[in-house]
């Protein structure tokens, strides 16, 4: 097994949130996140910045410290609070070579949306959904982005980029309590505070996942019944859109949309 490669020039920072656990609902470290921050001490320790935008209190930032971690920076926030103004202008003045995100929080608004608006206001690229940062060299990055089914595909980045990490990413280490509890909390109050108006007539509630719908086999013997239970589903109803008109990529999309019953 080869050693593992460290860039100790390069500049990351990771970027965390409040987790929930989906059975007890008790705030935690995110899988994703504990993922980015793994990837950032993989690749370069001594240069890894970790950053939250929230309450400075949250106990659970602790867990994300327990890793290794002499500090986390907290730009403190409120809940009504719009984070992506706070991230874009300390980001812009810090400058890093890459910003590492989960790919969406576990509370919260849970949107998603984060890394894109981070990348479309830093002015860099993004790669959603990697599962590994592969090497660097004269500037450019190459990683692995996780696809369904355990596939992966290599692509090549220019440095400065924003990245999302899947979960297929390489699991976090565990998080000691007597070094969680010793890291600096250097929480920091930024100049202005966005409140977001939009979120504020919104409601949250538990997110559920949606019933799988089974395909219903008509098999008359016990080993027609385990064919039809083992064999691999074909997705025949699947189209491939590509360098077509922006308006017809955007219409197979909705017709899509209103085919599985999201829209009504």
């Amino acid at each position: 097994m080869q050693p593992e490669k460290r860039y100790p020039d390069l500049r990351i920072c990771a970027l965390v949130s409040t987790g929930k656990h989906p059975g007890s609902l008790r705030t935690r470290r995110a899988e994703q996140d504990a993922r980015a921050v793994e990837l950032g001490l993989r690749l370069a320790p001594e240069q890894l910045q970790v950053v939250h935008a929230g309450d400075p209190r949250e106990p659970s930032l602790r867990s994300y410290a327990g890793m290794g971690l002499e500090r986390i920076r907290i730009l403190a926030q409120s809940e009504t609070a719009d984070v992506v103004p706070a991230l874009r202008d300390y980001l812009g003045s810090e400058k890093p070579d890459i910003v590492l995100t989960g790919i969406r929080s576990e509370s919260g608004e849970s949107s998603g949306m984060l890394p894109f608006l981070l990348a479309e206001q830093l002015g860099c690229p993004l790669v959603a959904g990697i599962a590994d940062i592969v090497r660097i060299e004269n500037g450019v990055a190459e990683v692995l982005q996780a696809l369904p089914r355990g596939q992966r595909r290599a692509l090549k980045v220019a440095l400065p980029f924003v990245a999302s990490v899947d979960m297929a990413a390489v699991a976090p280490r565990q998080s000691a309590f007597g070094p969680g509890s010793r890291a600096l909390l250097d929480s920091q109050t930024p100049e202005s505070e966005t409140v977001d108006e939009v979120r504020a007539d919104w409601s949250e509630s538990v997110a559920r996942k949606r019933p799988k719908r089974l395909k219903v086999v008509k098999a008359k013997t016990a080993a027609d019944r385990f064919r039809a239970a083992t064999a691999k589903s074909q997705g025949g109803g699947g189209k491939v859109l590509r360098d077509k008109p922006a308006s017809e990529m955007a219409q197979a999309v909705f017709d899509l949309l209103l085919e599985e019953g999201v829209l009504r």
